[in-house]
């Protein structure tokens, strides 16, 4: 039987992206339409959107947008079908319906159909819009949000009870984790470990290396403290916790550096000392990567088996419909899923 050769398969075109619709009441509709508008002005990988075509047509007729939809079978007609019309693959579950339960089935279908898609490697990636925390009620999370669903996904297809998802910030100007997240900040001391941190540290050097292409990559690590706790005066954490971390992984040959004082460690001159900066909790990080890009920022989820971004924002109820939403952070998210994935595949070399 003849085989291609490996010169042959190189030249192969990466599949296309996995979109998920999010919520149907939200502006993910709007911002999946308005970036196939964009699609040969933006340059933009082809990608298929995973939910209702229905509510994909109601919201483009509402905002007056000529946008032919195509309802597919499988993701990977979308790359011959993106030029001319938005795809869309419309899981069993995919009508939304008017009732808050169908619509949220729906939403869980089309995560469950998307992601599929992206462990199997019929998706070059997966990239999500933005859902309500209260669809994924009806599922048993250790922490009831999108994120925590997709690594219980993950588990579930993998067999792999290890995976530990890490959420990334990134912008051109700044990526930065945090290492807590959605959690109070009475809690965050309590939750702040040694070995909390130390993981990720480890997820995020290995995912400059491999998804951002940094061969040898610099992370800072933000105190929890004002002024890093200056010296035990204003919090043992840094002392107790925080460099003792850092430590554990210098010896393992990583080039970490801190605990550093928040408040200076976010302008200009201080992030050309590092690649991606480490937070301690969820504001921490957010305020300098959304005053720094608000709308070029991109929610990536590290320590997955496949790529996932998406677009650092919520689901705007107030906006959908109207013609106010603006896709630039789904853009983002869909240009850096596509780097990403070509970079796991091998397409994509060093930028750094």
């Amino acid at each position: 039987m003849h085989r291609p050769s490996t010169a042959a398969r190189s030249r192969t075109p990466p599949p296309p992206l996995a979109v998920t619709l999010g919520d149907p009441a939200g502006i993910g509709p709007d911002i999946a339409l308005l970036s196939w508008r964009a699609r040969a002005a933006r340059g933009l990988h082809p990608f298929a959107v995973y939910g209702a075509a229905d509510v994909l047509a109601d919201r483009a007729r509402a905002l007056g947008l000529d946008v032919p939809i195509v309802s597919i079978g499988h993701v990977e007609e979308a790359t011959q079908r993106f030029p001319d019309a938005l795809p869309v693959v419309q899981p069993a579950a995919g009508r939304s319906g008017k009732a808050p339960a169908d619509r949220d089935a729906a939403i869980v279908a089309a995560i469950e159909a998307a992601t599929t898609a992206a462990l199997a490697g019929e998706a070059l990636a997966l990239v999500t819009n933005p859902i309500a925390k209260r669809s994924l009620q009806s599922i048993p999370l250790d922490y009831p949000g999108h994120t925590a669903f997709l690594g219980q996904l993950a588990a579930r297809h993998t067999g792999d009870s290890a995976i530990r998802p890490v959420m990334m910030l990134a912008a051109p100007e700044l990526r930065v984790v945090p290492a807590t997240v959605h959690i109070p900040i009475a809690a965050v001391p309590g939750r702040l470990t040694r070995a909390l941190i130390v993981e990720t540290g480890r997820i995020t050097a290995r995912a400059l290396i491999e998804d951002f292409g940094v061969p040898s990559p610099r992370i800072a690590v933000a105190g929890l403290n004002p002024h890093a706790g200056e010296d035990g005066l204003i919090g043992s954490e840094e002392a107790e916790t925080v460099a003792p971390a850092i430590a554990e992984l210098r010896r393992e040959g990583l080039d970490v550096n801190g605990p550093y004082s928040a408040d200076s460690m976010f302008h200009e001159e201080a992030r050309r000392g590092y690649d991606a900066a480490i937070a301690m909790y969820h504001d921490q990080a957010l305020i300098p990567l959304k005053t720094l890009a608000f709308d070029r920022g991109v929610n990536v989820t590290l320590g997955l088996p496949f790529v996932r971004t998406s677009p650092d924002h919520g689901t705007a109820y107030a906006l959908a419909g109207t013609g106010r939403a603006r896709p630039d952070s789904l853009i983002a998210a869909l240009q850096l899923a596509t780097e990403m994935g070509q970079r796991r595949k091998g397409g994509v070399g060093s930028r750094e």
